[in-house]
């Protein structure tokens, strides 16, 4: 006689599996902003039905954003804003250079959004999925998986830092030895998850390029292993990551799941952002590896 109590811990245990993927690949940070108040920016004008939302456009030429407004902005305090605050900051933004190595990141819902029935509501279909939502530490598991992101720019490919692996052992094919590992601020962390880098439209914002990470065509790429990578492929999840860059080594993202938005993300880079910040606050520019609009989008000085 099967045990119940044994099948419902297996279930348990997927379901804790199959949402830790999805917060990896989108960045999973959920410590809160309350000691990071939102910074004084800013919005146009905007209602909660579709047709209250205001035009980008519009938005971008009546309030640009300064550099000196993007030096207050951090992956905690942004935690602070709505969602159509975050997506008028995104909206603003360009996609800046396509990013060259380690980056830590950071999930983050929208402040008066639950994160626990924003992923049921996407993947809640799947089996067995939505009942267990509930009985899992979504912080502890995602915090555990996931550390953030390594771009190899040249290759235009990327590659998910993880950590931890009890989650996803059961679903790894091969000797775990075999994966690769790069250590990061002395502890290593296994590479999983590739995907592939380039500059294309934004599902937000169609005026001007994102940088694009899109695990779609996964299987594709070099070091590809079957389980569990193909979870966030095209015969599985069917992650696609877009960014713009906030300012020199912080970016902010917007993963979505078969083109439906689930979640904003961040990441960060201390060595580039302390390396190339002063220079951004003094001009505005930065390296524009994607095609920024016509005419083409400049920042504001920090004088004006």
């Amino acid at each position: 006689m099967k045990n119940p109590g044994a099948t419902m811990n297996k279930k348990s245990i997927l379901a804790g599996m199959i949402l830790a993927l999805v917060l990896a690949l989108g960045g999973c940070d959920f410590i809160g902003g309350l000691l990071h108040p939102a910074p004084a920016i800013k919005f146009a004008p905007y209602g909660p039905d579709y047709q209250a939302k205001p035009d980008f456009a519009q938005i971008e030429y009546e309030f640009p954003l300064t550099p000196a407004e993007l030096k207050k902005l951090d992956p905690q305090n942004l935690k602070n804003y709505d969602q159509e605050q975050i997506d008028q900051i995104y909206a603003r933004l360009s996609a800046g250079p396509i990013p060259d190595g380690a980056f830590d990141g950071g999930l983050f819902f929208p402040k008066g959004v639950s994160g626990e029935r924003r992923i049921a509501e996407i993947v809640g279909g799947l089996p067995g999925l939505a009942v267990e939502l509930k009985a899992q530490k979504i912080e502890l598991i995602g915090k555990t998986l996931w550390k953030g992101k390594v771009f190899y720019r040249n290759e235009r490919v990327l590659r998910n830092r993880i950590e931890d692996l009890v989650l996803l052992k059961p679903l790894i094919d091969g000797d775990l030895s075999t994966i690769p590992k790069i250590t990061v601020a002395g502890r290593d962390q296994w590479l999983m998850f590739p995907a592939k880098l380039y500059c294309g439209q934004s599902l937000l914002d169609a005026r001007r390029e994102s940088v694009i990470i899109d695990y779609f065509f996964t299987d594709e790429i070099s070091g590809y292993r079957e389980r569990p990578d193909y979870l966030a492929g095209r015969r599985g999840f069917q992650v696609r990551d877009e960014i713009r860059m906030v300012r020199p080594g912080f970016y902010l993202g917007r993963a979505y799941i078969g083109k439906i938005f689930l979640l904003n993300f961040t990441l960060y880079n201390k060595e580039i952002a302390e390396r190339d910040g002063e220079g951004f606050m003094k001009t505005g520019q930065a390296q524009e590896d994607c095609w920024s609009g016509t005419p083409r989008r400049t920042a504001l000085t920090a004088s004006k």
